[in-house]
């Protein structure tokens, strides 16, 4: 390896390659892989979906200001005033 990769801030070493594919060789439990979950959680028992939304850097810097004052995500204050506008 000419460049020094990482993962997560730690060197990928031969050693540590080596390590990998033995691992894979040996095999590995779907079970067990299956169970360590992907992705963020869910919000509800059907999939979300995303929406993009574009802001001007003042609606931006409003929307984030008024999220740190109320401890909350971006996502948080803008489902919040959704469920309070659509009522």
């Amino acid at each position: 390896m000419g460049k020094r990769e990482t993962i997560n801030g730690v060197p990928v070493t031969e050693e540590r390659i080596s390590e990998w594919v033995g691992e894979a060789e040996v095999g590995y439990d779907v079970e067990t892989l299956k169970k360590r979950g992907r992705g963020r959680p869910g919000r509800g028992a059907e999939p979300s979906q995303v929406v993009a939304l574009r802001l001007t850097s003042d609606e931006l810097a409003a929307l984030d200001a008024r999220a740190a004052r109320e401890h909350k995500t971006r996502s948080e204050l803008i489902r919040d005033a959704l469920a309070a506008y659509a009522v």
